[in-house]
């Protein structure tokens, strides 16, 4: 058996995280999440000669609890998310910029609280301080990504903008390669070549005079910015990144509140923004960080599909925006192609 070369083990308040890693470029060899419940039971880790050791402690059921309720909490962030869309078409505000303000300055509340009732005072501090470069980078890609989403909104269908961003996972394949020298394989090759085809059918649109390419470029760029977080957060695995999405929204609403025009919104609208932000970004965002620390990446990109399947399904039956012919066919094409990959990976850790 490979010898570990590397592992990471992170205790908080809502219980314990564990990594470890074959070597340079290759695949996580274990990632399990002990829940505050389970990890009472275990020894403190001056006990044991290594991490892994304390870590080996845990029972197999309290990995498969943990493994279960990471799933659950991943599949309802997609559920949560999936909702973004609809939401945004019940605004009447005109200003992009201060809808972006009011849904980040929603979203910041509720991660701060989050933080803070997780972690205490003391410890929400002590995170944002040990941040460091790799939270920096991961925080601008969420500004950017919660920024371009609502701008991508005047410019595209929900649609459109999902489909594209559920080539994610495989985006963030190309960047691990291309950053880090991550061992990519001929099967994950081949899907991302699928998912490049799909993205250019959906945006074959935009060669139409009448159709507008910045909807499809923004986005392009929410994928891969979403791409980068996520090798960043997986290069990085023992930085606790929730401060770091506090910032990116913080970020979002500072220059959103520099480029705004009006900050008044009708009651009406400041409900859906709350809704936009505090749940749809803030929840989704907590749900999705406290989840994928308990599950395999590959089962965790499995489970996102369900938010571009679902997206445009409650735009569809909510507000009657329909699909184009050219966003089903890459849609199809994108998703195949995701799902295809994901299971071949399952699959490939489960023989």
């Amino acid at each position: 058996m490979e010898a570990i070369e590397s592992c990471n083990f992170v205790c908080g308040h809502d219980g314990m995280f564990f990594t470890a890693r074959r070597g340079a470029g290759k695949e996580d060899v274990e990632a399990c999440y002990i829940f505050e419940s389970t990890a009472k039971s275990i020894p403190v880790m001056s006990t044991y000669p290594s991490q892994a050791d304390a870590i080996a402690s845990a029972s197999p059921d309290a990995v498969a609890r943990g493994r279960r309720i990471g799933m659950l909490l991943i599949l309802g962030s997609a559920v949560v998310w999936s909702f973004g869309g609809a939401l945004a078409r019940y605004l009447s505000v005109t200003d992009t910029w201060a809808v972006i303000f009011w849904r980040s300055a929603w979203a910041a509340a509720f991660l701060i609280g989050y933080m803070l009732r997780r972690d205490g005072v003391r410890l929400t501090l002590v995170h944002f301080r040990k941040m460091g470069f790799a939270g920096l980078v991961v925080s601008l890609c969420f500004a950017i990504a919660s920024m371009a989403f609502v701008i991508a909104l005047q410019y595209t269908s929900v649609a459109n903008i999902l489909l594209v961003q559920a080539g994610g996972p495989l985006i963030a394949a190309s960047l691990a390669w291309l950053l880090f020298r991550e061992k990519v394989t001929t099967g994950t090759w081949v899907a991302i070549a699928a998912v490049i085809v799909g993205i250019a059918v959906m945006e074959a649109e935009s060669l139409d005079s009448n159709v507008s390419p910045i909807g499809g470029a923004l986005s392009l760029l929410i994928s891969l910015v979403f791409a980068l977080a996520t090798v960043m957060t997986r290069r990085f695995a023992h930085v606790e990144m929730v401060p770091a999405v506090v910032l990116g929204v913080l970020i979002a609403c500072v220059v959103a509140a520099f480029k705004t025009q009006n900050f008044a919104v009708s009651p009406t609208d400041m409900l859906v923004l709350f809704a936009f932000g505090a749940l749809n970004l803030g929840a989704g965002l907590a749900l999705f960080i406290s989840g994928a620390k308990a599950i395999p990446a590959s089962v965790a990109s499995l489970i996102g599909t369900t938010e571009p399947v679902l997206g445009p399904i409650w735009v569809w039956l909510i507000h009657g925006e329909t699909p184009s012919l050219f966003t089903l066919i890459g849609g199809m094409i994108v998703m195949t192609a995701l799902i295809g990959h994901s299971l071949g990976q399952v699959w490939k850790k489960s023989s």
